[in-house]
């Protein structure tokens, strides 16, 4: 489904108001892994709010993403744990292995990458997660090999 065909989230909210805005930009995001610029305005007709409302709405909550993720997307915690076992090296070596910062998709759209706030699994910083799978006590050299075989995986 393209990520401008919204139209079935703007039935679920059929006579909403502005109440609704959060939910429907979750449900479009749920939908299509990011909020378009397109999605943004479409639910700004809907709602009867200036898309620029809508866009500072979404970029006040880290929830929301504006980038299509990529095939493999990456969570990097930087929670305090996370950060004092070393998370801010682990993420430099990510960034310069796929050659994008947090909050991009690679050009080849395989990887995206994230920084989240804290993943909740702190004994076992620092820790990184990849659609899902979580890796516990990344060093640079672990970063390294972990992205390496998700290329592998994503090439094969």
């Amino acid at each position: 489904m393209s990520s401008v065909d919204i139209s079935n989230i703007v039935a679920k909210y059929s006579g909403a108001g502005r109440d609704a805005l959060i939910p429907m930009l979750q449900d479009v995001q749920q939908q299509d892994g990011y909020l378009s610029r397109d999605s943004i305005i479409a639910i700004s007709k809907h709602l009867n709010i200036p898309p620029s409302k809508v866009y500072g709405v979404a970029t006040f909550y880290n929830q929301f993403r504006f980038n299509a993720p990529g095939k493999v997307h990456i969570q990097v915690c930087r929670g305090t744990a996370c950060h004092v076992k070393g998370s801010s090296a682990v993420l430099d070596v990510i960034q310069r292995m796929l050659d994008i910062e947090a909050g991009e998709t690679t050009k080849d759209g395989v990887f995206s990458l994230e920084v989240v706030a804290c993943i909740g699994a702190c004994g076992l910083a620092p820790l990184i997660c990849c659609d899902g799978e979580f890796h516990a006590g990344v060093t640079t050299a672990k970063a390294e090999r972990i992205i390496k075989q998700y290329r592998k995986k994503v090439e094969a």
